[in-house]
């Protein structure tokens, strides 16, 4: 199966970037937008001077347990940058949700509180909320980790977005929100 469709068949439409965006991204920002597939893992980042962002991570189901995912993310931690992801909340009626979470907490992973991540889906055209895990190995800011998301937004997320979907992606500034007063409740505390 085409890496493409390993993801699309795993990920939310609502979180999904097109086949033709994300080939895109991977022939005309190949400094920085990598893909790293295996016969049963499919790993899309992308790699700055100061942080790695995973766009999308698949393991697929018959190697879970095994240490793949485990291997993929040390793999991205040797980089010693920190590393940053967006998860959907929990949700109780689709158990891999709390699985994912469980397994970005044991690879040391933390949720960033103090950012906002709302986005209206182009493709179903409800507002979808994200989390922000990431992993500092510096002790990086909760601040760091925010301005890193948003240059992933403008670089990735939104590249070309009017010319692959008819329509643009709302500005990183209606997206992602910083608020270090009113924090989030812990996404990872009672896992």
């Amino acid at each position: 199966m085409h890496w493409y469709e390993k993801l699309n068949q795993y990920f939310p439409v609502e979180e999904m970037k097109s086949k033709k965006h994300m080939e895109t991204l991977l022939k005309e920002r190949s400094d920085i937008y990598h893909k790293n597939e295996g016969p049963n893992h499919v790993l899309m980042y992308a790699e700055l001077d100061n942080f790695v962002f995973i766009d999308y991570l698949f393991v697929s189901k018959n190697t879970r347990g095994q240490g793949l995912g485990h291997k993929l993310i040390e793999k991205m931690k040797q980089k010693n940058k920190p590393i940053l992801l967006e998860v959907e909340p929990v949700n109780y009626e689709d158990s891999d949700t709390e699985k994912r979470l469980h397994f970005y907490k044991r690879e040391g992973f933390e949720h960033a509180m103090s950012i906002g991540y709302r986005r209206r889906s182009l493709a179903t055209k409800e507002v979808n909320e994200m989390e922000i895990l990431y992993w500092a190995p510096n002790n990086e800011s909760e601040e760091k980790i925010f301005e890193a998301m948003k240059e992933t937004y403008d670089l990735i997320h939104t590249y070309k977005d009017h010319y692959f979907y008819g329509e643009s992606y709302e500005p990183v500034s209606k997206v992602l929100t910083f608020n270090q007063e009113n924090k989030n409740e812990n996404l990872l505390e009672n896992l």
